[in-house]
């Protein structure tokens, strides 16, 4: 460990005048935001090309390792940014909960209509053979089905009109992380609702947890609890419905990656408060380490499914705890242009989560359309999308490019207009009028 005398040096001023320490800001954790969102983005999409596909899982076998790490440092960051020198909440309960939801439920509504619409769009246009498929009703029933023990067949459903309903209520509420049994319209919001689930309890759960004693023994404690349900799905049941969805995604299952996130936090704090940092060999011990689960993890996802469940829920937890501690480590450059671009890449990374899948559909039917008869589209319609061509992996990488480019967008000219107007209107409602006049 080394210290840091600049920061040491602040903080000490800070205190000789009363002030609290400054907040020390992370220019990496922008980076491995921005890293987080593209991995997912390629993990559910790389797939897709035929001539790759003897090798390309190995890239994309272990994408939920993005989603995990993603909840972790989202922990880590609201405890560093909204507890105060007392290891208190800087701010009451409602107004941190609304600043939340002001900025998750634009980038939710956003893609859940872009998604609905693009659906019914490509089952209408039916490009492709499977796109005639294509519905805001179609569903997969979530099971591990990697072994061909279930009919695909068999997984593929239509909601009713009841279920629609439903799940519809429940995408508008951002609860749909809740429902076990099929992902629905935008798959992987269920992120964004689990998202929300983690911050309902933060305000309870963090101050708690910056008393804890022994934060080490706390974060080694909460990675055992989470192993314990896929342990109990590998013994007792086949990997059906709905226990493969609730180890997925339900926020109370997924909820120990958060608390880790804020345990790590303590521990940050600690050591910082103390003068420690990590040196040159502890680092490098933790880049090993992370490397090392990484490449053990898509070895034995080879092994059969108890792996994945355990990889899934917990298993890699310590390499997403020590990835994020490296990132912490990261030097903020000197060019303010490259310090804004990290910003806003970051920024760009929870919509690249929730718009991937929509915009993959736009990009890869509008490529097979140009590589027709794109000429015929005005006059005969049918007749161009008949003689639509296929997707080009030359081309993914414009996908890419057009998709962080999109999200970055998105985020500062809808998100960021549609949040600040949320947080006007409901923090009005927490201030009495003569306050607010005043």
């Amino acid at each position: 460990m080394s210290g840091s005398t600049a920061d040491r040096s602040r903080d000490s001023a800070s205190r000789d005048r009363g002030q609290a320490p400054t907040k020390e800001r992370f220019i990496g954790l922008e980076w491995l935001r921005f890293v987080l969102g593209l991995y997912i983005v390629i993990f559910h999409t790389l797939h897709n090309y035929p001539s790759i596909s003897g090798w390309s899982h190995y890239i994309t076998d272990i994408g939920f390792f993005s989603t995990s790490s993603f909840f972790v440092l989202s922990g880590f960051l609201l405890a560093h940014v909204y507890l105060d020198h007392h290891q208190s909440l800087r701010e009451p309960a409602r107004s941190f909960w609304i600043k939340r939801f002001a900025n998750l439920y634009p980038i939710h509504i956003g893609a859940l209509l872009l998604a609905m619409l693009v659906s019914t769009a490509v089952g209408q246009l039916a490009i492709t053979p499977e796109d005639a498929a294509a519905s805001i009703r179609f569903v997969i029933y979530d099971v591990n089905n990697d072994l061909g023990q279930t009919d695909p067949e068999a997984l593929r459903h239509y909601m009713s009109d009841p279920e629609l309903a439903v799940n519809l209520a429940l995408n508008v509420t951002l609860l749909h992380a809740w429902n076990p049994l099929y992902l629905t319209f935008n798959p992987p919001s269920w992120s964004i609702s689990a998202l929300m689930g983690f911050y309902l309890v933060f305000p309870w759960a963090a101050p708690r947890l910056f008393r804890v004693r022994h934060a080490g023994r706390a974060l080694a404690l909460t990675n055992l609890l989470y192993l314990l349900p896929p342990l109990v799905v590998i013994a007792l049941t086949d990997y059906g419905m709905p226990e493969t969805g609730i180890l997925h995604r339900n926020p109370l299952i997924r909820l120990p990656e958060f608390i880790a996130g804020i345990l790590l936090c303590v521990l940050y704090s600690r050591w910082r408060q103390a003068g420690y940092r990590p040196g040159r060999g502890p680092c490098l011990a933790m880049a090993l380490w992370v490397v090392g689960s990484v490449v053990v993890a898509v070895w034995l996802l080879g092994q059969g499914h108890a792996w994945y469940y355990l990889l899934h829920n917990g298993l890699l937890l310590p390499a997403q705890l020590m990835l994020i501690l490296l990132m912490t480590r990261v030097r903020s450059p000197a060019d303010p242009r490259l310090q804004k671009l990290a910003r806003r890449l970051g920024g760009a990374s929870l919509p690249m989560f929730a718009l991937h899948v929509p915009l993959y559909v736009i990009f890869t039917r509008a490529e097979r359309v140009l590589a027709g008869e794109p000429s015929r589209c005005l006059g005969d319609l049918r007749g161009c999308l008949e003689a639509a061509g296929d997707s080009s992996l030359m081309m993914y990488p414009v996908f890419l490019l057009v998709t962080v480019v999109f999200c970055v967008m998105f985020q500062e000219r809808f998100v960021l207009r549609v949040r600040e107007h949320l947080q006007r209107h409901l923090m009005g409602r927490l201030v009495p009028p003569a306050r607010q006049q005043g």
